[in-house]
């Protein structure tokens, strides 16, 4: 099956994509294999303003090796989120869109960034929406407490996509059914997900699979930098967080991020009712590449494209994983 795109991940293996370290990005790209992801999206989060730069200066500068996941760019997470809903983003960095740091910041990243997080209640008049539209950026609906109403008019403005679906948004009221709501009735957006079991629960995943299916659909795993490590204790966006069985939270237990393998995403997924291999490969590799831009060259595998191959067997165990025609990892996960 093709490579998954993993569109969502900060960090892995112990390192993190707002690391101050120009070999950060290259060293979570080595683990990714590991997964079964062969490209990926490095996810920044709502830093200061010179953190998120030095961020940007290295992923501009991070060429992947042939024999690792393949960095397509960076989803800018925040700072232009909603304090309501911040989550795991530290509340002293959040900022108001700012069209002319953005432009600094896409400058400064070798155009680079290709998905926003942004919460749209914040861009009255949606001005910032339509000129990242206008560039081609992926405007992504998170950490935000827009109305459906509100939501509606964002997707007017140029909004196409929804970032961790029931993660850090307001659920659905029988009198305003929110954004997970118009996650369900707009079918023009396209909804990440996190398929850990822990941030939706199995039976709201169940729920979402049989009301949008999986062509609007992109599985993601939010991960941070602990993934692939032992239970401890990590940081997050200068926030201490805690690892145990599978789960981060930071010390008010809030949830920051995951520590959740592509290929499991993919496994939960499968145990749904209903859902086929050719299911998993809609959300795990053709969503993403055809939202990304790059459809012509990844998330499907057709003679011309990049090999970004999986060898799996029918439960989903992988064995082999190729990144452009050269096997990147053998086991068994």
């Amino acid at each position: 099956m093709p490579g998954f795109i993993d569109s969502h991940i900060h960090g892995a293996n112990g390192y993190d994509a707002m690391d101050d370290d120009p070999k950060a990005i290259s060293e979570m790209a080595k683990h990714l294999v590991k997964e079964g992801t062969t490209s990926f999206l490095a996810t920044t989060m709502t830093e200061s303003v010179e953190a998120i730069e030095k961020a940007l200066i290295h992923a501009k500068n991070t060429d992947t090796a042939v024999q690792t996941a393949e960095l397509l760019g960076v989803h800018l997470e925040g700072p232009f989120v909603n304090v309501v809903k911040k989550g795991a983003q530290p509340e002293q960095h959040i900022i108001k869109p700012d069209l002319d740091l953005f432009k600094r910041w896409q400058t400064l990243s070798g155009n680079k960034i290709k998905t926003v997080t942004m919460a749209p209640e914040e861009d009255t008049d949606g001005a910032f929406v339509k000129a990242l539209r206008e560039t081609g950026v992926n405007v992504s609906m998170g950490h935000t407490d827009v109305s459906f109403e509100e939501a509606k008019q964002a997707t007017k403005y140029g909004v196409n996509q929804v970032t961790h679906l029931c993660n850090q948004m307001n659920g659905i009221h029988h009198r305003d059914v929110g954004l997970v709501g118009a996650s369900f009735l707009l079918p023009h957006l396209q909804l990440e997900l996190i398929s850990d079991g822990i941030h939706v629960s199995p039976e709201m995943l169940q729920l979402i699979y049989n009301n949008v299916g999986s062509d609007r659909l992109m599985l993601i795993t939010d991960a941070m930098r602990a993934k692939g490590m032992e239970d401890g204790t990590y940081t997050l966006g200068g926030q201490t967080v805690h690892v145990k069985n599978n789960k981060a939270t930071l010390d008010d237990g809030t949830l920051a991020g995951s520590v959740l393998p592509m290929i499991d995403a993919a496994k939960r997924m499968l145990d749904l009712d209903g859902t086929t291999l050719e299911d998993i490969i809609q959300m795990a590799s053709v969503n993403p590449a055809r939202q990304l831009g790059v459809f012509d060259r990844k998330g499907s595998i057709e003679v011309g494209k990049d090999a970004d191959l999986l060898i799996i067997d029918q439960d989903l165990h992988l064995h082999k994983t190729i990144t452009k025609g050269v096997v990147a990892y053998e086991g068994d996960f």
